[in-house]
């Protein structure tokens, strides 16, 4: 079916919204909620489920082959019944992106923030575990920050943090919230490295894809 007549479906029987010049491939993508920037695209063969809510600000991507699920809100399961507040969503902000190949678990909020980059392939975040003091299922929110790269092949743990200006190492494992800007993290699990130069141009680019 073509894309004008999938975004108008879309919109008319899901209630999405869609700009324009937003555009998804051949992918499985129905959060409760969804809300497409100008200029933005999800690629083939992605899933996204069981989320309240994604969110793609203007010119940010989702790659190829990425699994973006999480557990539901408002239902009769016993899971996280104690976290009264928990939104499963993922909320990517303007000119950033998934590369392909992730897991991405939105048990729990995953915020990205703007010009930021999930590199390469076969990250994981996860936003919920077992908490084996209490034995019952929890989460918590994973946030990256303005201007981060995150290397291939990392994990990111609920609760964790990425501060903006910030650059995590390939096969990295965060599992805790920093807040040391202009800094590369690294190691199993993650700690601080170097500082990273304030003149790094990765870090001032007005344009979200990298040549």
């Amino acid at each position: 079916m073509p894309w004008p007549i999938r975004r108008y479906l879309l919109q008319k029987f899901y209630g999405f919204e869609i700009h324009t010049s937003a555009r998804i491939g051949l992918s499985w993508v129905f959060p409760k909620k969804l809300i497409m920037g100008a200029h933005t695209r999800i690629d083939h063969f992605t899933v996204a489920v069981n989320l309240d809510l994604i969110q793609i600000d203007a010119n940010a991507t989702i790659g190829r082959n990425n699994w973006i699920t999480g557990f539901p809100t408002q239902t009769d399961a016993l899971h996280f019944k104690h976290q009264l507040d928990r939104k499963a969503e993922l909320i990517l902000g303007e000119s950033s992106a998934i590369t392909k190949n992730h897991h991405i678990d939105c048990t729990n909020t995953i915020k990205i923030g703007k010009f930021s980059t999930i590199a390469g392939y076969h990250s994981q975040f996860l936003t919920h575990s077992i908490n084996v003091i209490d034995n019952i299922q929890d989460s918590a929110p994973i946030t990256i920050g303005d201007y981060t790269f995150v290397g291939t092949n990392s994990v990111i743990l609920n609760g964790a943090v990425l501060p903006s200006y910030s650059v995590l190492g390939a096969k990295s494992l965060l599992n805790k919230k920093f807040e040391t800007e202009w800094t590369l993290y690294g190691g199993l699990p993650a700690k601080a490295l170097s500082e990273i130069p304030k003149t790094a141009k990765y870090f001032s680019r007005h344009d979200g894809f990298v040549n």
